[in-house]
């Protein structure tokens, strides 16, 4: 039988630049999985799985980070999956409690990122995103860094098929660097106008500096609990329910569409996202907080489409009439998302499950949410994952 599974326990670290701060991976999974356990009121010995998450590291990197919290002897699984690796874990320690093989699990992540752009470890072998990267360069001539040029390229190919404005692609960032002021977590937590977003460097496209995620370090972390061990530990209170839940790698829409829009995971995001609605019986026009993976602006404008906000090519109508902020329709990235936040890939979808856990707690602060009910979290990585997530309070 199916069990109902509760986030009970959430933390994370300040996200730092690459070298602002004396530690080591190590160092931030204790802090995370410190805060999480603290904030769960339970002790290490508790928990019956951990899924630890990082994609850039050593094979068993995963159990050296976790030891830091105790040695018991329960599996720890490494989890390696992109820029979706945190939600993943996620994913994993969830199925793992909703299929009744624990009561009690725990995902971590974390990331010890060199400064610059992403770059492959391994150059004596094919590297995974080359189907992604030779599908685009037959819609639009390559260039360098891949991220920014994925993301730019889809952002290209909004503008050309629906009239989207670079305006509009710099107002995400505006409103995302906005919203990080209030986060004390945050790498950035800078204010900048319209005019300062569309005149920084411009990577590639419609995609300024100041529309990029940053490389980060940090780390976060998430305890996961049955509804039966929440009751024993009368934690329902506290405890935030999953109430859908899906992953989806890629479709062979992805490829086949000839659109740089699915390639960088549209199709796979709108699929996952429809299975969530209707496992959580409601929809996006019932969703309050809204965590999604702006890794670029173009990425978080094409989201809203892909999670059902708006009709396709209707993005840029929301960022014009103020839809996604405070005192719009839904407050997305209410933490300054990943372009502020900042992405420790590891880190970065358990980062979003922490920001809803205390959003649908009512304990954001100055960035609350006025009367959070339902939250959504969407994490992705090109290669391709996409992990969406529905959340509620367990009490409501």
């Amino acid at each position: 039988m199916t069990q109902k599974v509760f986030v009970v326990g959430v933390g994370m670290t300040k996200f730092e630049k690459p070298g602002e701060r004396e530690w080591d991976y190590p160092d931030m999974a204790r802090e995370a999985g410190t805060k999480a356990l603290a904030d769960a009121g339970i002790a290490y010995e508790s928990v019956e799985q951990a899924y630890v998450g990082y994609v850039y590291g050593e094979s068993t990197s995963g159990q050296r980070a976790i030891y830091e919290l105790g040695l018991t002897g329960i599996p720890v699984v490494n989890v390696n999956n992109n820029c979706s690796t945190g939600s993943t874990a996620l994913y994993l320690a969830a199925q793992a409690v909703r299929g009744g093989l624990a009561e009690c699990t725990l995902a971590l992540g974390f990331e010890k990122m060199q400064k610059g752009s992403l770059g492959s470890t391994f150059d004596d072998r094919e590297q995974p995103m080359m189907r992604h990267l030779l599908a685009l360069a037959e819609l639009q001539e390559f260039a360098m860094p891949p991220a920014p040029y994925m993301f730019g390229a889809a952002g290209k190919e909004h503008m050309q098929r629906y009239g989207t404005t670079a305006e509009q692609f710099a107002a995400i960032g505006v409103k995302n660097h906005r919203h990080s002021v209030n986060n004390p977590y945050a790498q950035f937590q800078k204010e900048y106008s319209l005019e300062d977003v569309l005149a920084a460097n411009q990577i590639y496209g419609p995609l300024t500096k100041l529309q990029c995620s940053p490389t980060s370090d940090g780390s976060g972390a998430v305890v996961l609990a049955s509804e039966a061990f929440v009751d024993r530990h009368d934690l329902a209170e506290r405890a935030i329910e999953i109430v859908g839940q899906s992953m989806v790698t890629d479709l062979a829409s992805t490829f086949a569409s000839n659109s740089a829009i699915n390639l960088v995971g549209a199709d796979m995001t709108r699929t996952a996202a429809e299975s969530v609605y209707a496992q959580a019986g409601f929809g996006p026009e019932d969703v309050d907080v809204i965590e999604l993976h702006d890794c670029f602006s173009t990425n978080e404008l094409l989201t809203y489409e892909a999670l059902g906000l708006c009709a396709v090519g209707e993005g840029g109508r929301l960022v014009d009439e103020g839809a996604t902020t405070y005192g719009g329709r839904w407050v997305v990235n209410p933490s300054g998302g990943l372009i502020s936040k900042g992405h420790p890939l590891g880190a970065t979808g358990l980062a979003q499950c922490s920001e809803l856990t205390w959003q649908l707690r009512g304990a954001a602060d100055a960035r609350q949410v006025e009367g959070a009910r339902l939250a959504l979290q969407h994490n992705i990585g090109l290669g391709g994952a996409v992990v969406v997530t529905a959340y509620r309070p367990a009490n409501r």
